[in-house]
């Protein structure tokens, strides 16, 4: 190996602050030039610029990662991906969360985020290179120290092999912080990966078993007093008188006061300041989604689509000439109703302020929204907020919003005390925001062949996009004023509405399918109520409508529904051969009598699924005992962990198809917890296997793209057994 040289814009080296160690850090976007201090810490505990590896005299190597761990595994990916190339077992490295920097952008967002089933495909080749860099510097560095050629030295998990005799990569750390070197170390072949396409358990799985894991709700520091919220029965109304005699001088309670969000009641306890809550009336001011219930949502949506006067997106060939040229048409409608995200960890955040400076601790996804946001209510420097990030209790695009920040900022200002602000599980199920419920109307045309050669699809409903910058813009934009950011959104609204169909709305309706005729409209309706991403965000719904009415053609045309999609999924050749994978391994299934097999295929994130559901109805009850997961996800970083992401996907998704469902009355949600918002039983659970093809490309994402196709599938299965078909979420037979 030969000297190399590396510009500070491609790898950062810069000494601990205080305890003596070589701290590198990479840009993951290739072109920051921040010099702010980064949240990791020196072996004293102080900050270090740019870093995401550190090595410690004791040789004790400190992996940083910037993306949040929320269940799906993505600590283990990244620290495998490092370990691969530094030469270093990823399960003998030191683990922790980063805090929020500019430097740990994620490239898909344009900021520091967590989400789309990203991390691992977009940071693959990047987080890599950290650990080549890294072990090319030590190389070096070694070199020099014991004056032997480069080439001469290897590496083993964490030691400089020279001859018989072995070095801590810390020997070197005082020479190598010195070098200046240039461009990118070459990075293993996979013939030599040790640790990539391994099954491995999670490097936080015994902190999690043995409970040393620390997660926002298991915060605790000196002094703190727990909050809640009492909150409108209709999201975003305002109180208009707050009668709480009966709830102060109740045991432990120590402030009751207005926020913008409610009423909030301080205790010396959680228990207490529920108990305390629940006393106290609020009279509330009406809003325009009073008078909405779930009837009225189908029913603007349906004039909506029944109008036609919708944004176009994607719109190619001539539609209506190839509608009047087709052998065959069909037409349906699906509906998807609003959902709750409901991870396990309900929402909270610890904050504490001292005079300028504040810490917060919490699970989010968006780490910059944190320090923006607090900055702003406390009118304090955005760098005198100190962020700490928590492991996270289940995310699904619930913790991309950051308004409990906000809550928690507030009380803890008015109070002058720490505060743990929890929400409680009837606030999260209430109050939202929501997966959109979406409306879809489908028309398709195929010639004699079975050939698709028109597809005409629109949807209506909510969109996403305005509420998240509603949440967003104030956090990384603290000096907006609140004017300001709801003119933005307000904008947003009106565009999305009139000129740009919002891609989160209308994904995965359309593209997999070779269809040279297609349009794809979305109206707009908006009822006020607060929205935002959920596990597989459009996908989530629109997987349904397309895969139904897929199969729906199939047996239109009187075909195979496997022949029919692989007939027409040509120009989509990953998908395709998934498909393929998939049908044969339907034909080798012998369900037992009264099962029966449905199947259901899909991309998204850039990852192909095919799903096959073996389903019996008995006494008028779906029962979904297999699933059967075929996909191609690329490399698979940690087969274990992608095995396990599918399945966490089904389930999720089978809670949605069977159960999932938000219902309004006079603009409010009747569920409350999960006793009428249920989840799917451990009973219930079917089993599950993962089959991963191996295609040999870059990895994409596992952590959305294993639910999109059950819905369907289930429904698929369920026609094959009632006769009837299901087009409408969760699924009820007649």
């Amino acid at each position: 190996m030969s000297a190399m040289n590396v510009s500070r814009r491609r790898f950062l080296q810069t000494s601990a602050v205080t305890g003596g160690g070589l701290v590198v850090g990479f840009t993951m976007t290739g072109c920051s030039s921040n010099t702010a201090p980064l949240p990791v810490a020196s072996a004293e505990g102080a900050w270090t610029p740019n870093a995401f590896l550190q090595i410690l005299p004791d040789n004790t190597i400190r992996f940083y990662t910037a993306r949040a761990e929320m269940g799906q595994g993505v600590t283990t990916g990244l620290a495998t991906l490092v370990g691969e190339e530094l030469d270093v077992n990823p399960f003998d490295m030191e683990i922790r969360q980063a805090g929020a920097h500019e430097d740990y952008v994620n490239p898909e967002f344009g900021i520091q985020g967590t989400g789309a089933s990203s991390s691992i495909r977009v940071h693959y080749i990047q987080s890599r290179q950290v650990g080549a860099n890294t072990r090319a510097l030590i190389l070096n560095a070694a070199a020099g120290d014991l004056g032997v050629p480069v080439e001469s030295l290897a590496t083993d998990n964490g030691f400089v092999i020279n001859g018989e005799v072995s070095y801590p990569y810390s020997d070197f750390i005082t020479t190598a912080q010195e070098l200046n070197i240039e461009g990118d170390a070459p990075l293993k072949p996979a013939t030599q990966f040790k640790y990539i396409g391994q099954d491995t358990r999670r490097v936080d799985a015994i902190a999690k078993a043995t409970g040393t894991a620390q997660f926002g709700i298991d915060v605790d520091v000196p002094g703190m007093h727990y909050a809640v919220v009492v909150r409108a029965p209709m999201a975003r109304a305002k109180a208009l008188s707050v009668n709480a005699a009966n709830a102060r001088g109740m045991p432990g309670v120590t402030d009751i006061f207005e926020i913008g969000t409610g009423v909030a009641v301080v205790a010396q306890s959680f228990w207490q300041a529920k108990q305390a809550a629940a006393k106290i009336d609020v009279q509330w001011d009406s809003m325009p989604q009073g008078a909405v219930d779930t009837d009225t949502l189908r029913r603007d949506y349906a004039a909506a689509l029944d109008a036609g006067d919708g944004v176009e997106g994607p719109n190619e060939g001539d539609i209506e000439a190839a509608m009047s040229a087709a052998d065959l048409t069909h037409e349906a409608q699906y509906w998807a109703p609003l959902l709750s995200h409901s991870p396990m960890e309900p929402m909270n955040a610890v904050v504490r302020i001292d005079g300028e400076e504040a810490d917060v601790w919490t699970g989010i996804q968006f780490p910059p929204a944190v320090p923006g946001l607090v900055s702003r209510v406390l009118d304090i420097p955005a760098e005198n907020v100190r962020f700490h990030q928590t492991y996270l209790g289940g995310g699904f695009g619930r913790r991309a919003t950051p308004s409990h920040v906000i809550e928690a900022t507030e009380i803890a200002k008015a109070t002058g005390k720490p505060i743990q602000l929890v929400w409680t599980r009837e606030d999260d199920i209430q109050q939202g925001p929501f997966r959109p419920a979406s409306l879809m109307r489908i028309k398709a045309g195929i010639d004699a062949d079975g050939n698709l050669i028109a597809w005409d699809a629109a949807r209506a409903g909510a969109d996403i996009y305005p509420d998240y910058f509603r949440g967003l813009l104030p956090a990384l934009y603290p000096w907006m004023g609140d004017g300001f950011v709801e003119g933005v959104a307000n904008l947003s609204e009106w565009y999305f509405e009139k000129f740009v169909t919002d891609v989160a709305s209308t994904e995965g309706l359309f593209e997999d399918y070779d269809h040279p005729n297609t349009r794809v409209t979305h109206m707009t309706v908006d009822h006020e109520l607060p929205m935002t991403f959920w596990r597989a965000v459009g996908h989530s719904y629109t997987a349904f409508a397309k895969e139904s009415m897929i199969d729906e053609l199939a047996q239109a045309a009187g075909m195979d529904e496997v022949a029919f999609r692989l007939q027409n999924t040509w120009n989509t050749p990953r998908l395709n051969n998934v498909i393929r994978v998939a049908g044969e391994r339907m034909e080798s299934m012998t369900p037992p009598p009264g099962h029966h097999l449905g199947f259901a295929a899909h991309s998204a994130f850039h990852t192909d699924v095919a799903e096959i559901a073996e389903v019996s109805v008995e006494n008028g009850k779906i029962r979904v005992h297999k699933v059967t997961c075929v996909l191609d996800c690329g490399q698979a970083v940690n087969p274990d962990i992608v095995r396990s992401q599918m399945e966490g996907g089904v389930i999720y998704g089978l809670t949605a198809a069977l159960y999932g469902g938000l219902n309004l009355e006079n603009g409010a949600i009747k569920e409350s917890n999960f006793h009428d918002y249920p989840m799917l039983r451990m009973n219930e659970s079917p089993e599950i296997e993962v089959i991963i093809i191996d295609s040999g490309t870059e990895p994409t994402g596992v952590g959305e793209p294993g639910l999109p196709p059950i819905a369907p599938a289930v429904a698929n299965a369920v026609y094959k057994a009632t006769g009837q078909r299901l087009r409408s979420l969760p699924l009820q037979l007649a």
